[in-house]
């Protein structure tokens, strides 16, 4: 498959790595040659120094052949016209980022389509929808839901409470249990677990279940002392903070600090009922947290520009008795740092762009597709179409590769747990959990 990111920068760059581990044809352009020059030696790709917008640069890399084209420069009126440029040259699929959300509104996805856009990527918005996952369980690390919430993936951090540390797996969950652990982090490794395998204390565990039995679950790891979130603050005003205000759920308050005054203005336009939860102030002033109910509040949200910044105010908020935090962590230098200062959820919007960009890459037969930062892994959900492998023997029968491993389907619209013995039927919807494998090769069991 032909690729070409237009782009040198965080998305694009993250991107890069992320698909050269499918060994792809993959070239990017940028006119900005230092940050060409960012791009790792490593990775296996063509670089052009010339502007995305140029139809003669375009030519020059063969865009008439590119299976996709994925505009994440930092202008979205660049990427926009790049791809509708790149269309009109025979690009087959075109994916632009955007950072204004006019343009990821539903009712305006057709006009793009019209100018050549196909999909559209709003970083913002995407970690948004993160957020509110993770602040509707505070007891959990991270959350994806599988087709609407026919099942649901926890990942949850282990600590002295848990009633199921140190057994074998196999001792613990049968095939008819209404759980199944995918995977686990420990330390700086993701174990893809078997029968012997067992949890540990402070392991990252990624649990399998369904709606109904999230409270077993709850139970089974000791969470159930953690307060259900009802009051929020918020550090930083910026845009990702403004689509948070308006998926939030109703019952939940919430308070935005924010130190620049201007944008305090104009956040009064922008947020529904703000004039009750905007305050200029900063958010690393601990007795200004203290003033404005840090002791009260169950889960504070850095969203600054600083990785820095977040993670130190989110360890501010837990010295206050705050047990959830949320920090937004754009360096990826600092992920497994935060991680090991026990912040609870961390955001990369990079990551979380380049997820769903990878959809397209799989043209069209995956879905939901993310990647675990924290794991280093991927998960997905692939639909069997008929006659496919998949659908002709047993799971333990398939001889997966290592580092694979399936959660559980979704069949007419009901979630289940699925087993080694289990078969696959024609338009099932399987989560597929990936580690250090190409989720390209699985996508050919469900051809």
């Amino acid at each position: 498959m032909k690729i070409i990111i237009a782009g040198a920068y965080a998305i694009g760059n993250y991107l890069a790595s992320l698909l050269s581990r499918t060994n792809e044809d993959i070239t990017i352009i940028d006119d900005n040659e230092d940050a060409l020059g960012s791009i790792n030696s490593d990775l296996d790709v063509l670089t052009m120094h010339a502007s995305p917008v140029s139809i003669g640069a375009l030519r020059e890399i063969e865009t008439s052949r590119a299976d996709l084209f994925i505009a994440v420069t930092l202008n979205q009126h660049i990427n926009i016209t790049s791809c509708t440029l790149a269309k009109s040259l025979g690009a087959k699929h075109t994916v632009a980022r955007v950072d204004e959300y006019e343009y990821a509104k539903p009712q305006n996805q057709d006009v793009l389509k019209r100018m050549g856009v196909d999909s559209i990527i709003y970083p913002e918005m995407l970690a948004a929808q993160d957020i509110i996952n993770g602040l509707k369980m505070s007891w959990v690390r991270q959350r994806w839901d599988v087709h609407d919430g026919a099942l649901i993936m926890l990942g949850i951090k282990l600590r002295e409470g848990c009633t199921i540390l140190n057994r074998p797996l196999k001792d613990l969950i049968g095939p008819e249990d209404p759980y199944h652990i995918v995977a686990i982090k420990r330390g700086g490794d993701t174990i893809i677990p078997g029968g012997m395998d067992t949890l540990q204390l402070y392991d990252m565990a990624y649990f399998m279940t369904t709606k109904e039995f999230i409270p077993l679950v709850r139970h089974i790891v000791g969470k159930e002392d953690y307060a259900d979130v009802s009051n929020v603050m918020i550090m930083g005003g910026g845009k990702t903070a403004v689509r948070v205000a308006h998926t939030i759920p109703e019952y939940m308050k919430y308070k935005i600090i924010e130190m620049d005054a201007a944008r305090c203005e104009k956040l009064g336009d922008l947020l529904p009922h703000t004039a009750d939860y905007v305050i200029n102030g900063d958010a690393r002033d601990t007795s200004l947290l203290i003033e404005e109910g840090i002791r009260s509040t169950q889960a504070f949200v850095a969203l600054t520009g600083s990785s820095e910044t977040n993670i130190l105010a989110c360890l501010t908020a837990k010295r206050n008795g705050v047990r959830k935090t949320v920090a937004v962590v754009e360096n990826l230098d600092y992920v497994d740092m935060a991680e090991s200062l026990d912040i609870g959820t961390i955001i990369n919007k990079k990551a979380i762009a380049a997820s769903r960009i990878y959809e397209a890459l799989l043209e069209g037969k995956a879905n939901n597709v993310r990647f675990l930062m924290q794991a280093r892994a991927d998960v997905a959900e692939f639909t069997a179409m008929p006659g496919s492998r998949i659908t002709k023997k047993k799971i333990y029968e398939l001889g997966l590769p290592k580092g694979i491993t399936f959660g559980g389907l979704v069949r007419k619209g009901e979630g289940k747990l699925i087993s080694g013995g289990t078969q696959i039927q024609e338009g099932d919807i399987v989560v597929v959990f990936c580690y250090n494998a190409d989720l390209k090769r699985i996508e050919k069991l469900f051809n």
